[in-house]
């Protein structure tokens, strides 16, 4: 008994000092960008995005991710302020975020993995999508080996796929129980295949669904990642801070050792080289790290690293464990609520 009331008047205490110290905000971004299909709630409109930035310029103190670990180092109070970052590198970060940025005058980080630099093809799970669930005609039966065993599909009646197909199903999102089309089932069952695999072996098996789909290697303009120039353009006037998001974006705490520090060096060089300067804030992708992860981003030379758990940054948060809250394509009043909705947590 005595137990159950000490639990209940701890959860209290915590409640009473998250008012009192109810600390700062990060936020994640993907994409800002109109998208026919966004299998991972990714994109958030340019409407919305101004609307969002409009909100925040009246909620808080929008400050640059480095100015907030400045402020935890130094023990500073970080109540009210508030992140904005960019995961992936997509190169509407500067076509379409950019601007909308210095309107409203609100820092942010993007964090960028170096491998699709300069690439003319897509992130891979964007290649899925425009694999699978374009409209077009695709043949039935779709076979792979994978690590060893012979994996096989059929689409069906899904072979032939509208644009008022894809228009009816363009609200299906991954973590959506249901798959409206032999298609968005295929697409769930390769991407929790491919997912985990060394990047060579899922590059040849994409290989063989492009000749499978008699697709193009060549990615979608609308999808492409930032180039040099446009990441120097992105950083240009100092109100963007470029931070690294790994070589190749892989679950970091499914490699071993030498491959995680491989991973997150060499992104942290390459930026570095073509930026001239030093980069010290880092995102783990997939919000994926082991302990060892951690120990890796300090000894590298980063000063601090955001993850992907839902909460508010505290003073006595852990700089290379920062949280961060998602943010979805919600219009101006959604996004209010769902930001007073976080600070009565």
């Amino acid at each position: 008994m005595l137990g159950k009331i000490s639990n209940k008047v701890g959860r209290k205490v915590s409640k009473l000092k998250k008012k009192i110290f109810p600390g700062a905000l990060i936020l994640m971004y993907h994409r800002i960008a109109e998208a026919d299909s966004d299998p991972w709630s990714l994109c958030v409109t340019p409407k919305h995005f101004a609307e969002h930035l409009e909100i925040l310029r009246q909620y808080g103190n929008p400050i640059h991710l480095q100015e907030l670990t400045k402020k935890l180092g130094d023990r500073q109070p970080v109540h009210r302020s508030i992140v904005i970052t960019f995961d992936d590198g997509y190169a509407d970060n500067l076509h379409n975020a950019k601007p909308l940025l210095e309107k409203y005058d609100i820092p942010a980080t993007v964090f960028i993995t170096t491998g699709g630099i300069d690439q003319k093809h897509e992130f891979w799970w964007d290649e899925l999508d425009r694999l699978l669930l374009q409209p077009g005609t695709l043949p039935n039966v779709l076979q792979l080996n994978i690590s060893g065993r012979t994996y096989q599909w059929e689409l069906g009646e899904a072979t032939d796929y509208s644009e008022a197909d894809s228009q009816r199903d363009r609200s299906w999102r991954m973590e959506k129980g249901q798959d409206p089309t032999p298609r968005h089932a295929l697409y769930r069952s390769l991407y929790q295949q491919l997912q985990f695999l060394p990047i060579h072996e899922r590059e040849k098996l994409l290989n063989e669904i492009r000749v499978w789909a008699n697709a193009e290697v060549v990615g979608r303009s609308t999808h492409r990642s930032l180039s040099q120039e446009e990441m120097l353009a992105l950083e240009s006037g100092g109100l963007i801070e470029i931070g690294a998001h790994t070589v190749t974006h892989p679950f970091l705490s499914k490699l071993p050792i030498a491959s995680q520090r491989d991973e997150i060096q060499q992104s942290k060089d390459y930026l570095e080289k073509i930026l001239g300067h030093s980069v010290t804030s880092f995102s783990y992708p997939n919000g994926s790290y082991a302990l060892e992860t951690n120990s890796i981003v300090r000894e590298v030379g980063f000063n601090c690293a955001c993850c992907s758990v839902a909460d508010r940054v505290q003073p006595h948060s852990n700089n290379f464990l920062l949280p961060r809250f998602v943010v979805e394509d919600w219009d101006g009043e959604t996004f209010s609520q769902w930001l007073s909705n976080i600070r009565s947590l």
